[in-house]
Parts: C-alpha cells; structure tokens; sequence
C-alpha cells in the first residue's frame, strides 16, 4: 500500500531526515513537506488523502501543545505522529495525553518510525515506554482543554503569549466582541476566573523549544 505522509518541521535538514527516512522503510510512499503550522493546517484543508502526520511540536505556530490538540480537533480522522528530540517521560505522556497517536524520537532508528507509521495507520497506539502514569489533575487538565473548540483554542494561545483581546482579534480576523465572548467561555470551561489563570493553565502545554534544541545538538 502506498502512504501520504505529511511531514511538519521547521528544520530543512530535519524534513529531508525524515523524508528519506519514510523512504527507506516505506517504499512508495509519497511525502508532503510543512514549515510552520499554518502550512500544515493549509495542506490539510485542501488534501483529504493524508494518511498520518509526523509532527514536530517547535514549529512556528504550534504554541506548544496546543497546536496538536486544535489538528486533532480539526482533523480527528487524521493520525498524528509527534518526531520530536525531547524524549522525557513528561512530553511523552503530555502528546499522548493531547491527541497523538504515536510518539517517536528523533534519535531512533529508520525502521522504529516506518514501523510507528504503519501501526498507527493501522489504528494503533504507538510510543516509547515511560514510568510516569498520568495523574487525575493532567487526564483533568488535557479533557477540559480538550473540549474547546478550535477559534477558542486559537485564542486561549493568544492569551498563553500574552497578547491582548484586540491582537487576538486581528490575527484571527474577527472583531474584539468575538474574542471577548469566547474568553468568557474560555474561563467557564477552564473552571477558572481570569486571563492570568488561563494562562497558567495553558503554560501546561508548553514545551521549551531551548530544551529540544539543547538535546538536539547533544
């Protein structure tokens, strides 16, 4: 069987790596290349023959996690692989928690990422074993942040940077009232009663990008 892979790394070198990689234990499959966020959101808008994703959790406009859970929740059909050169248990169980279907290191081997594909393609789970369990208050966290929609995922990452309602507003191309009424749901859903706690929450989902790339260069 032939698969559609879309690989999404801001690294050249990395998407190329991976590339080769998919060639090398799924011959025939046919690779589609993302930069950032966005250009992973637009291929998936126009293509609906894509059979999984491997996903790089520092693109520009990943936002952390937060980026996984709105594909998952916009593309739920979709497998995501996340390839990533953060291997701790914690960003393990988060990506699990958040929607993967799969975790696989940068560092491991050609054929441990053909192998994750198919099974993962094939409805599997597929990640590296971890001692770490999930607690009640992460399984708590992940399925209230979860169950938010994606405009409101969009602009729950806006507060985790900082931004305010009306920079929210011209990134996503709506008026302020807009962003106003799905803060106020935001806080409700999030159990919590202002901006600075959203945030917080939200700072769960955030992955340090110096951490990876610490790792990486080890």
């Amino acid at each position: 069987m032939s698969y559609r892979i879309l690989i999404a790394d801001d690294h050249p070198l990395m998407r190329a790596a991976l590339c080769q990689a998919v060639a090398d234990s799924l011959p025939g499959a046919e690779t589609i290349q993302a930069s950032e966020f966005s250009g992973v959101e637009t291929v998936l808008a126009r293509d609906d023959g894509i059979d999984c994703v491997l996903l790089d959790l520092h693109m520009p406009g990943m936002n952390g996690l937060i980026g996984l859970v709105l594909l998952r929740n916009e593309h739920p059909a979709i497998p995501v692989i996340v390839v990533s050169a953060m291997e701790d248990a914690a960003t393990i169980r988060r990506a699990m928690q958040y929607g993967a279907s799969g975790f696989v290191p940068k560092s491991a081997p050609v054929d441990r990422l053909g192998a994750a594909i198919r099974a993962v393609i094939e409805g599997q789970i597929w990640q590296p074993d971890t001692d770490e369990a999930d607690t009640a208050e992460d399984v708590d966290v992940a399925d209230r942040i979860a169950g938010l929609t994606p405009q409101q995922l969009r602009v729950l990452a806006g507060i985790a940077e900082g931004k305010l309602n009306k920079q929210i507003a011209y990134e996503m191309g709506v008026v302020e009232t807009t962003v106003k009424a799905h803060v106020t749901v935001i806080l409700r859903r999030l159990g919590v009663v202002s901006r600075t706690q959203a945030a917080i929450l939200a700072g769960r989902l955030a992955l340090h990008a110096a951490a990876e790339a610490e790792t990486a260069s080890g």
